[in-house]
């Protein structure tokens, strides 16, 4: 079996990458694609994956990105072009259900968030599956265009499959000179290029600086671009914000308390028992809003409704087997 994997955000990485070595394990040939995106080859390359990155990003605005996603489909159906597949996967691609259909294989798209309309519009039309957590209501992904049929609700979290088997580095906290003895916070700025994530974020920038004025703390910020970290620095304030990807994931599971606009790193929270407070600005997705509603995920509304204390004991993580999300994902297709 021939399958190809298309990262377009660093996020999607560490979904995928265990996703990629199921298959591999299982004797499949799996060839991977990039956007030039932020740290998304970066973080690639750091979970062990080969990526040849196709395309670029759009910037900021409706027209930059649509005159981009038409340049990186076309780019895309050249690569891809036979190559032989015999299905394709990813986690929110707009471009690959496109070139797929484009060239007569079936593609699988994945997400875990229902509020991004125009690209599921898109996504739910043209994928032969799509794959969502159970907490997705099924109207929430009909109504973007996608027949019943080809909707899979999987249980749990996707973090709960993308940390299964994982091992926190302790290393990484002095690597990136967090003092042994402070309480470290870990925070992830809002998404400000998605299409979805509109709406003005000041709190963010209160955090940092309520976060920076107390001595306890070390915060480390993992921006999103280096315009974003080049931002962030500017800002004067007592921060850590690393040059390079790094193992997050690490640096989450051995904080004190997690801060972040996004959807992943909240969820890795979650599972790694990490205390977390969201200040997505946007519509709250079905996923965060049921993790609100049992207390494992805080929204915070002002920055002095933080608690900063060192985390307390934390219960075994659930996680669950990756090899589950591969055979939903593509069993029956090729």
């Amino acid at each position: 079996m021939r399958v190809w994997v298309d990262l377009t955000n660093a996020p999607h990485v560490p979904v995928l990458a265990p996703l990629v070595r199921v298959l591999e394990a299982r004797g499949a040939e799996v060839l991977l694609t990039a956007r030039p995106y932020g740290q998304t080859a970066e973080l690639a390359a750091l979970h062990g994956l080969a990526v040849e990155e196709v395309g670029e990003h759009g910037g900021r605005s409706r027209a930059g990105k649509g005159r981009a996603a038409v340049g990186r489909v076309h780019a895309l159906r050249r690569w891809a072009r036979g190559r032989g597949f015999d299905a394709a996967l990813a986690h929110g691609s707009t471009d690959q259900p496109m070139v797929a259909r484009t060239l007569g294989f079936p593609a699988v798209t994945m997400f875990d968030y229902e509020g991004a309309r125009l690209q599921h519009g898109v996504n739910c039309r043209l994928a032969a599956r799509v794959l969502v957590p159970d907490a997705i209501p099924l109207e929430a992904v009909t109504r973007h265009g996608a027949a019943p049929a080809k909707v899979v609700r999987y249980p749990g979290l996707k973090e709960e499959y993308a940390l299964f088997g994982f091992a926190p580095d302790s290393s990484v906290r002095g690597s990136l000179g967090v003092r042994d003895d402070a309480l470290l916070a870990v925070l992830r700025p809002p998404p400000e290029l998605a299409l979805y994530h509109r709406v003005g974020n000041p709190l963010f920038e209160e955090v940092l600086r309520r976060l920076a004025a107390d001595e306890r703390v070390d915060q480390v910020v993992l921006p999103r671009t280096a315009e974003q970290g080049a931002g962030i620095r500017a800002l004067g304030l007592r921060l850590i914000v690393p040059e390079r990807a790094v193992d997050a994931r690490s640096l989450v599971a051995t904080a004190d308390l997690v801060v972040s606009a996004g959807g992943t790193m909240n969820r890795e929270a979650v599972v790694l028992g990490t205390p977390v407070w969201t200040t997505f600005a946007g519509e709250i997705g079905a996923v965060d809003r049921a993790l609100i509603a049992q207390g494992r995920l805080r929204r915070l509304a002002r920055a002095d409704e933080l608690v900063i204390a060192p985390r307390g004991p934390a219960d075994a993580p659930v996680l669950r087997d990756p090899a589950l999300l591969v055979d939903l994902a593509l069993s029956g297709l090729a």
